[in-house]
């Protein structure tokens, strides 16, 4: 089992963006200081959800602070990224560090970002499975071209290859955040792992993941790679000597950052867009993750890991919204829950 961090960078009322950042890059830090195997990051442009604009930008920080810890973009999003810029600076960090970078991928949402970076609604609604082809063919090919309706251009040579890290020749893994039968074919079709929201449990994380399975098979992706896929599920984490506190500690800080949060995502047509409660989404979260002592931390994750099949994990650690909390929080994690798990 793998378990890793998941750092949103959250902006919680009464915080400054620097002490978001500030939080996100120590609690990083912490992680491989703990053991944790990959700490993912994720992007968010204009709003205090999260105050990381380039999940790519920051994990380039972080690998050159850190030494074995995987560091994963969860996700950078396709929609307002150019795949071969993206692909790029992947396969440069790929190379660079030995290849400890996973580059998570999503489609994001419809939001006001299509607008500003110039790249349209269209580029959300159609756009993404031809922004994914191409990132993956310039992250697995020596050269490329592209004749398609987003990206037309002569073929050029790719400079760095991936191939040419040191330790890992294959390249960077591509990880598909997926919420939708869609996305879930998206990445099946293409042999790629999926990363699961927190937002859904156990049950419908295996129906994903046995959903991917079907539509691997049937286009034919190899047996191995359908047997060995490294999904990621991503949920919240926080470890106290009772529950009751752990679950405080959270009830007490998420609603506020989930209100303020996700209230200020725009959309870019205007359309109507439903936002989740964030008392009854804190509570939710509560109830689906390892939320509770360590011994209730190490139950769950057994849990979901044998009900979906899913062994890599990434962790919210930052939820109490408190940057000597979240560290504790870190390193009770890989002091008296990974032990147990390995």
């Amino acid at each position: 089992m793998r378990v890793g961090s998941f750092v949103l960078a959250a902006q919680f009322p009464g915080q400054g963006q620097g002490e978001a950042l500030h939080r996100a890059v120590r609690s990083a830090e912490a992680a491989e200081e703990a053991g944790l195997d990959t700490v993912w990051l994720a992007e968010h442009h204009f709003v205090p959800y999260g105050t990381c604009p380039s999940a790519i930008t920051l994990a380039a920080l972080l690998l050159g602070r850190t030494h074995r810890i995987r560091v994963g973009t969860a996700v950078s999003v396709l929609p307002t990224a150019h795949p071969v810029a993206l692909g790029e600076q992947a396969a440069l960090l790929h190379v660079i560090s030995g290849g400890r970078l996973s580059l998570g991928v999503g489609r994001g949402g419809p939001w006001v970002d299509l607008e500003v970076f110039g790249s349209g609604l269209g580029a959300y609604e159609t756009g993404f499975p031809e922004s994914l082809d191409l990132l993956v063919r310039w992250l697995r090919e020596a050269s490329v071209a592209a004749a398609g309706e987003r990206f037309s251009f002569r073929e050029v040579p790719v400079v760095p290859r991936p191939s040419e890290s040191l330790t890992d020749a294959a390249g960077p893994e591509v990880v598909v955040a997926c919420t939708s039968p869609s996305s879930v074919r998206l990445a099946a079709e293409r042999g790629l792992p999926m990363l699961l929201g927190m937002h859904i449990g156990d049950e419908e994380k295996a129906e994903m993941v046995a959903v991917w399975r079907q539509f691997a098979r049937a286009a034919g992706v190899d047996g191995e790679v359908i047997a060995g896929a490294g999904h990621v599920s991503a949920g919240v984490c926080q470890i106290a000597d009772r529950r009751t506190d752990a679950v405080e500690a959270l009830m007490k800080a998420m609603p506020g950052w989930l209100k303020q949060g996700l209230d200020a995502h725009v959309t870019v047509d205007g359309r109507a867009r439903s936002m989740r409660d964030p008392l009854a989404y804190t509570e939710l979260l509560c109830a689906l993750h390892p939320v509770g002592t360590p011994r209730l931390c190490v139950d769950r994750l057994t849990a979901t890991a044998e009900r979906t099949g899913i062994a890599r994990f990434a962790l919210l650690v930052e939820g109490s919204g408190d940057l000597v909390a979240t560290e504790e929080n870190v390193r009770r994690l890989g002091a008296e829950v990974l032990p147990r798990l390995r």
